[in-house]
């Protein structure tokens, strides 16, 4: 870390840990620069920052989406959006997903919109905010093939009809989700984009009208500007990290997390010496190798004899089974290896990356699932200019 950078932590008191997740948050206001400047004017942004903004810390992600412009935030629980409130972010925060009567009630009270997908909720919550004399601001899902949430695409005109009519109801937003937007084969998602247009063009006969009309995700917002609407829900994009391998590109966006350890350990092999737990590796010469305090404990992948990291600018190869709190990598190659050197589990180290695509690998997943995984034992460390 430069010596012209401040840290500030969330997470493990002040830090106390050699290893840990390292934030730039001057790289993170540079990617909302970039997006604004890539995105029409007339298309605003919803931050998606659930699951404490993918392992990014959600009140930190969200203060500063909303200093770059951002009106609104979208959360998967109750519990992060008032976790939200007591942070003092006072913008419109989106609650994806079904609530239970007790999780409306919150929603009304703390300024929420929710979804609400069927008539019978409808009717519950318009009477629920007649009761506390408010109009609560809601939003309608539409299925269009993603089969999970929602109301069936056919069946959506008459409930979005019905809540219209509900006194103290808003209907603010009417929204569909894509089951895959960021590949290259984009039949399926312009199959989903005609069935919401269906609908959109039936709610303009009935004279229907929303405030915001969103079905993109990041993938759609990078490869399908026909879906753009009123509003894109992004979420890893800010965070300098694509969701494939293929979609689009926005020149300057860059990852924003990196995780970093410390050799903690060096120990000298000899043949035949194994290493780790299951006896997945033996040296088949002498070799020297570092014990890095991290493993899938921390989020790292639970692997054999994969993966690699970087140590002076170069790759060290996992070597063996990882442990919860442990990993070793190979460093024979690596002779200027010393006790409590700087290691790049995730992240730029010199001119090598490691990033979250890479890793994903490792766990046959997706970086959206690699970014989120990394465990809160690991403090936050945001680096400031």
């Amino acid at each position: 870390m430069s010596q012209n950078r401040s840290r500030s932590y969330i997470g493990q008191a002040q830090g106390h840990r050699p290893a840990w997740v390292e934030i730039d948050v001057a790289q993170l206001r540079q990617n909302f620069k970039i997006i604004n400047e890539d995105k029409p004017v007339n298309v605003q942004i919803l931050t998606v920052v659930k699951d404490q903004a993918y392992g990014h810390g959600a009140a930190k992600v969200a203060k500063i989406a909303i200093e770059s412009g951002c009106k609104y935030l979208a959360v998967a629980t109750i519990d992060e959006a008032l976790e939200l409130r007591r942070q003092d972010v006072t913008v419109p925060i989106l609650v994806f997903g079904e609530r239970t009567d007790e999780e409306r009630k919150l929603c009304l009270e703390y300024g929420l919109a929710c979804f609400v997908n069927d008539k019978t909720q409808a009717d519950y919550y318009s009477q629920l905010a007649a009761s506390a004399n408010k109009q609560t601001p809601v939003h309608v899902e539409v299925d269009t093939g993603l089969c999970r949430y929602g109301v069936h695409w056919t069946k959506a005109p008459s409930l979005i009809k019905h809540i219209s009519g509900a006194n103290n109801l808003f209907l603010e937003g009417i929204m569909s989700h894509f089951a895959m937007s960021d590949e290259l084969d984009k039949s399926f998602a312009l199959q989903q984009l005609r069935r919401f247009q269906e609908v959109l063009a039936k709610m303009n006969r009935l004279d229907l009208r929303v405030t915001f009309r969103h079905m993109c995700n990041t993938g759609g917002f990078l490869d399908l500007p026909q879906a753009h609407f009123d509003l894109v829900r992004i979420g890893i994009l800010p965070l300098g990290v694509y969701p494939s391998q293929v979609c689009r590109r926005i020149p300057g966006l860059k990852p924003v997390m990196s995780v970093k350890t410390q050799i903690a350990a060096i120990r000298e092999l000899e043949t035949g010496d194994y290493v780790g737990y299951g006896m997945r590796y033996q040296a088949q010469s002498r070799r020297r190798i570092a014990v890095i305090p991290i493993g899938y404990g921390d989020g790292y992948p639970r692997v054999r004899n994969q993966g690699e990291v970087l140590i002076h600018g170069k790759r060290a190869a996992v070597i063996g089974g990882n442990a919860m709190d442990a990993t070793m990598v190979d460093i024979t190659d690596i002779p200027e290896c010393r006790l409590w050197d700087e290691v790049v589990l995730m992240g730029r180290q010199d001119d090598d990356e490691i990033d979250a695509h890479e890793i994903a690998k490792l766990k046959n997943s997706v970086s959206y699932d690699v970014l989120a995984g990394w465990r809160w034992r690991l403090p936050r460390v945001y680096l400031t200019p």
